[in-house]
């Protein structure tokens, strides 16, 4: 069993404020979302998008990946955010859509910011299944209802075919779409298409990240309802949880399995992973 205690002094000591106000509202006993909404508000820019808020795109410039994990915190204080808030974010994704309704993976003006290496902007970025199915999936999540959901629906449904189990981020955004996007029936007959590719262990791994960097179940299916989680067997899905629970480190945080090119975002990185492990432990009732 996961030691709660020693995950709070992990997130107090090390997280944002951003993870100590979302630990606070999820586990301290602080039930009013106000203070996460403020946290949330803090990354906001006046053209309405989210910056700062990506640990490995270091930029003030608002951002596609900055939206997407805004509207993933939104998504823990159900009915709190304001509707000028999640449709000024839209609206502004709106005007950093390509003309085939996707949204590229890092704009130009993160350029001359820090950032890892696999966030390098480019000019006239081409969209990216992953960061479209990301935002779309929370956006759909949350039950919004704005124009830009039409042509960025319209794009991954594009998109879908093309994509392969060796880009296994994009996959991870594209099922969590499949799981909340209204269309139920096409949405099934996609999972089944990726249903007969998966590897038998259920690992995907990331061919392009470090040694042994890999997504499994947990990643694809964060909750025991979600759509992802019928692409994998009950004994490898409980095996990934006793793995997941097992990994708490001595000072009482989990680690992630990606490059730390900064000893900074390490730390902010560890926060935000520990959030997550928390979530998925406590939606499978390991927590």
């Amino acid at each position: 069993m996961p030691d709660l205690d020693a995950a709070a002094q992990f997130v107090h000591t090390h997280g944002r404020l951003l993870e100590r106000r979302r630990f606070e509202h999820r586990y301290g006993g602080a039930p009013d979302a106000a203070a996460v909404l403020r946290a949330v508000e803090a990354y906001r820019n006046a053209d309405g998008g989210f910056g700062f808020m990506e640990p490995d795109l270091r930029t003030p410039a608002s951002q596609p990946s900055a939206v997407l994990y805004a509207f993933e915190v939104l998504e823990e204080i159900p009915g709190q955010a304001p509707k000028a808030l999640t449709d000024g974010a839209l609206d502004w994704l709106t005007t950093v859509t390509n003309d085939d309704g996707g949204i590229p993976f890092v704009l130009h003006t993160a350029e001359g910011y820090a950032h890892a290496p696999w966030w390098a902007p480019q000019p006239d970025p081409p969209s990216s299944l992953l960061m479209t199915a990301g935002v779309a999936s929370v956006a759909y999540r949350l039950g919004l209802d704005h124009p830009w959901l039409g042509p960025a629906t319209a794009y991954i449904w594009g998109a879908i075919a093309d994509l392969k189990l060796s880009d296994p981020y994009a996959f991870r955004y594209t099922m969590h779409f499949l799981d909340a996007v209204p269309d139920r029936a096409r949405a099934d007959a996609e999972i089944e298409v990726f249903r007969d590719r998966m590897p038998a262990d259920g690992v995907l791994k990331v061919e392009a990240g470090v040694e042994g960097e890999a997504l499994g179940a947990l990643e694809v299916a964060p909750r025991p309802d979600h759509a992802g989680r019928r692409l994998f067997p009950d004994a490898l899905v409980e095996r990934e949880l006793d793995e997941l629970a097992n990994a708490q480190k001595p000072d009482g945080g989990w680690d992630f399995g990606w490059a730390a090119w900064n000893p900074a975002v390490a730390w902010e990185w560890r926060g935000m992973v520990t959030l997550s492990a928390l979530s998925t432990l406590k939606a499978y009732n390991r927590l």
